[in-house]
């Protein structure tokens, strides 16, 4: 319950008679109003079970006691047990509906609670038109109505809707009798990481693995991350190596709390590390989210450039290791009011976040923004009823088949305080289901890793939407949104680089797969094929989707400025063999004509068209024909 609710609910206990009431406080019996009294002294020390049995006691001696019932109502509100509420209140607004009016705002919120919109906006519209109303208790009916209103144009666009929001505790193994919240989970599902309260003071990170469909139970992180202090607050890469977080008051601390990180070793994770100037600063630095390609970090933060509370801003790594200063989101996301608990999805498009400057249905709501066309982000949607309520909402996290999600809650089947549910996200909040590729970049001839940059683009969009750096011994793990078509490329100095196409618009696993890439060293007659070249059928056009590849053939041959090449051409099989090395010839000219318009010097390269005289697969089916139809790239000299 919010703060100005819980003064309302004391204040609004303090009742006179009301001309054309029935219902006289001051005829109640004195020994009634004594259990009343203690009950309500039970309420002020947050005893609201105990409150509950005196006020049934009062009941039970005067059945007719509204004040009582008016009281069993407000409490079953703060316990956000809403249809108990309103049924309380409209016992007692039945009984005396004169002496109830000054009541009909906390009434309206019991409704708003219990999803009755309609009804809360009839009853707060009521309440404002009571003559008495002082300053306080009208802006709070004013910003209520504002809410209902809200809710009731979400209601109309959703009337189609066959959702139903039914979310699952965890259990035992992930929840206790302490907080539990801040989930986190690598990207194929496997490990769940979230902050754990303990003893109700220090808060500390703690881990689950799924043991097939069972979480198992969850144990500190080992290592050396979890202190005396509070850590809390964290974001895990998706390959569970990095964990970045927020620690308040530590002794290298630069504002009351800052942003840090920790690694994953052999032995555990790694003692934190305060990521420093200009990530931190003086003020207050908190709730990271990490992008899927491990390159931006969203946080929340206090600061005077914002737009009012706190606000959400990003920060980029720089080739040199380091964060770059912090950019503010902007005023398409900030308001005047808080911003906070940042969440970016494995799809890298999906951005969700909590608000109580936008509208909405009351208190936090929970929003979502999607990445456009140009990579700036759209204008956020709120994320309805009944995933937000007349409540406040907190952090979320979707796993990576775009359909699961996590949050923390009390107003639940809790077993102490907050716990960890999962539910099924509504068709129009869901992200892109995202799968993972993995594997390792290595050299061919030497087998041993490379550290190398892979990128992955929508070939459509040309749009990055992946651009890591592997680990030292070069494996790597990359998400892959389903529902386009993508152009994965690993490059490393010194070496030719590789190309791979992966067209996601169907769905073709559950979880994920692994490619390993041997990368050829730069050296004569070294050749690979160049997998993202796309022609018009039966034509040597090519097709701007083939820009990306070719743009980064462009690259190589900037970078190693005495390199030669030959572009080669080849076809399937079908048709005659003097039109198939025609067409051949064609395309690999187009190649080169095209590196040509970017700068590369003509006498650098050359075109070759093979026709179907050198097939790497059988022609007897499309399957094989697709692969015949290829360009190469050979090294003629370096």
């Amino acid at each position: 319950m919010k703060p100005f609710l819980f003064v309302l609910f004391f204040f609004l206990m303090q009742h006179t008679t009301v001309s054309g009431q029935w219902y006289d406080p001051s005829k109640v019996k004195s020994k009634v109003q004594e259990k009343y009294n203690q009950a309500l002294d039970e309420v002020k020390n947050n005893q609201y079970d105990h409150a509950i049995l005196l006020l049934d006691a009062c009941l039970k001696q005067d059945p007719r006691f509204i004040d009582a019932l008016l009281s069993k109502a407000g409490i079953y509100s703060q316990k956000k047990r809403y249809p108990l509420s309103v049924s309380f209140y409209e016992q007692a607004i039945k009984m005396d509906s004169q002496y109830t009016k000054s009541f009909l705002l906390p009434y309206s919120i019991a409704l708003g609670g219990n999803g009755q919109f309609q009804e809360a906006l009839n009853a707060v519209t009521q309440y404002l038109l009571l003559p008495t109303l002082h300053d306080r208790s009208r802006k709070a009916a004013l910003y209520r109505k504002k809410s209902y209103e809200f809710a009731l144009t979400q209601k109309d666009r959703n009337k189609n809707s066959n959702y139903q929001f039914t979310p699952i505790n965890l259990g035992d193994s992930i929840n206790s009798v302490f907080s539990e919240y801040f989930p986190c989970m690598t990207i194929d599902q496997q490990q769940l990481v979230f902050t754990r309260r303990v003893n109700n003071r220090n808060e500390d990170f703690y881990i689950s693995n799924k043991n097939n469909t069972a979480w198992s139970k969850a144990h500190p992180l080992p290592g050396e991350l979890n202190t005396a202090l509070n850590e809390g607050a964290q974001t895990m890469s998706q390959d569970g190596q990095i964990l970045f977080f927020t620690g308040c008051n530590m002794n290298d601390g630069i504002g009351r709390c800052d942003l840090y990180v920790s690694y994953l070793m052999k032995n555990g994770w790694s003692k934190q590390l305060n990521l420093g100037s200009p990530v931190n600063t003086q003020y207050w630095e908190s709730q990271p989210a990490l992008s899927p390609d491990k390159k931006i970090l969203y946080f929340t933060s206090y600061q005077p450039d914002g737009f009012g509370g706190s606000d959400l801003y990003y920060s980029e790594l720089q080739s040199n290791g380091k964060w770059s200063a912090p950019k503010n989101m902007g005023a398409e996301i900030n308001t005047a009011g808080d911003e906070s608990s940042p969440f970016i999805h494995a799809d890298n498009e999906s951005f969700y976040f909590t608000s109580n400057g936008l509208p909405g249905y009351g208190g936090t709501d929970l929003y979502l923004c999607r990445k456009q066309e140009d990579g700036s982000w759209g204008k956020p949607e709120n994320l309805g009823y009944p995933i937000n309520t007349i409540d406040d909402e907190g952090t979320l996290f979707i796993s990576s088949n775009g359909t699961t999600a996590f949050f923390a809650s009390d107003g639940l089947d809790s077993r102490g305080g907050l716990d960890l549910f999962t539910f099924e996200l509504p068709r129009e909040a869901q992200p892109l289901k995202t799968i993972w590729i993995k594997g390792a970049v290595y050299d061919r001839d030497t087998k041993a890793g490379l550290p190398s940059t892979v990128e992955l683009k929508d070939v459509d969009s040309k749009r990055t939407i992946c651009n890591i750096q592997t680990q030292d011994d070069g494996t790597y793990l990359i998400p892959l949104p389903l529902g386009k078509k993508y152009a994965f490329h690993v490059n490393r100095k010194g070496y030719l680089f590789y190309s791979e196409t992966f067209a996601m618009k169907e769905k073709t696993t559950d979880s994920g797969f692994t490619v390993m890439i041997p990368l050829i060293p730069i050296e004569k007659n070294a050749t690979i094929e160049l997998k993202n070249i796309f022609y018009h059928t039966g034509k040597s056009d090519l097709d701007t989707a083939s820009f990306t590849e070719l743009d980064k053939v462009v690259q190589l041959l900037t970078e190693n400025s005495t390199l030669k090449v030959e572009i080669i051409g080849h076809t399937d099989n079908v048709g005659k063999a003097a039109d198939n090395l025609s067409l051949s010839n064609q395309r690999a000219s187009s190649v080169v004509n095209y590196l040509v318009y970017k700068g590369i010097a003509e006498n650098r390269l050359s075109a070759k068209g093979m026709g179907a005289s050198q097939p790497i697969a059988s022609n007897e089916d499309e399957n094989g024909r697709a692969q015949n139809r290829r360009t190469e790239l050979k090294v003629l000299s370096f």
